[in-house]
């Protein structure tokens, strides 16, 4: 499926790691390539999804540029819409990009907007907030909750290292009930994590056959006794082969509810977006996303 952007929306997060140094870069790359951008006014206060709905009859496609947060907050708008996305990877972890094979570099991430190749893509719905890549309970929340933007920005990745090895130490299991086709298994768990992409959390995997349009939502549980046992699970963690350990629960589904004794924060692509119980669904072919046409 291709489809060549003539005029576009273009939003970007001045606030993403990247935003303000590579803006206007971007604007002359797309520029070269004859793409009509149109821009809100820096003082417009309306949210992306809310811009992407004002824009929806001008443009035939949106252009995003940030980390994964600002790409969600884009999500609802698009999805609205039906409006194609363009990503220029500019966040701190671009898991989303990544996933889908999306340069970091600015240039060739521009190229595959430019070469109109689409990709349909999956996206995950917990409470009834949208995600790209990752939605988790434990500790993965409790380390967007401590995560700071200024610590992103001026560490990166490294970041999300160094508040995990601070937060290691006051992390404790928690009781949980997964409800999944009609049965309650109750758990004690460190961590929950449904997942939609390949990629979450500065390059972790959720999955390692993980793809954001397989039609299924990856879930594992981290039933460890401590939470320092993370430091030993980290580099299978990282290549997506966690499930093979005895003491992690993995599975796939489309549907899953999860109850704990006392309410726990939720974490959707870095932003805590409520508390439990979470109700976890798959929303098929949500998106439509300029990708290279090789799927990673």
């Amino acid at each position: 499926m291709s489809e060549q952007v003539k005029t576009a929306l273009l939003l970007i997060n001045q606030r993403s790691r990247k935003g303000q140094t590579d803006a206007s870069r971007a604007r002359g790359l797309l520029a070269d390539y004859g793409i009509r951008l149109l821009q809100p006014d820096e003082q417009d206060s309306r949210s992306y999804s809310e811009l992407i709905g004002a824009y929806a009859d001008r443009v035939d496609a949106v252009i995003v540029g940030g980390g994964d947060g600002t790409l969600n907050a884009a999500a609802p708008g698009l999805m609205q819409t039906g409006l194609p996305l363009g990503i220029l990877p500019l966040g701190t972890a671009n898991d989303f990009a990544r996933t889908l094979g999306i340069s970091p570099r600015l240039e060739q991430a521009v190229k595959i907007i430019a070469d109109g190749q689409l990709r349909p893509v999956d996206l995950g719905e917990v409470n009834q907030h949208l995600f790209l890549n990752v939605s988790s309970i434990g500790f993965s929340a409790q380390l967007a909750h401590h995560l700071t933007a200024e610590s992103k920005k001026r560490w990166g990745v490294a970041g999300y290292a160094l508040a995990a090895f601070r937060l290691l130490r006051q992390s404790r299991p928690f009781s949980a009930t997964l409800i999944h086709q009609g049965e309650r298994t109750p758990i004690k768990t460190v961590q929950i994590s449904v997942g939609n992409g390949r990629f979450y959390g500065g390059g972790m995997t959720v999955e390692q056959q993980a793809a954001p349009d397989d039609g299924l939502l990856d879930v594992y549980s981290l039933e460890l006794q401590q939470s320092w046992q993370l430091i030993a699970l980290l580099p299978y963690l990282r290549r997506g082969t966690h499930g093979r350990w005895r003491n992690v629960r993995a599975f796939s589904t489309t549907e899953l509810t999860i109850e704990t004794r006392r309410p726990h924060d939720i974490n959707a692509d870095g932003e805590i977006v409520g508390q439990t119980p979470a109700h976890f669904r798959l929303i098929a072919n949500a998106l439509k996303v300029y990708a290279p046409s090789d799927k990673p």
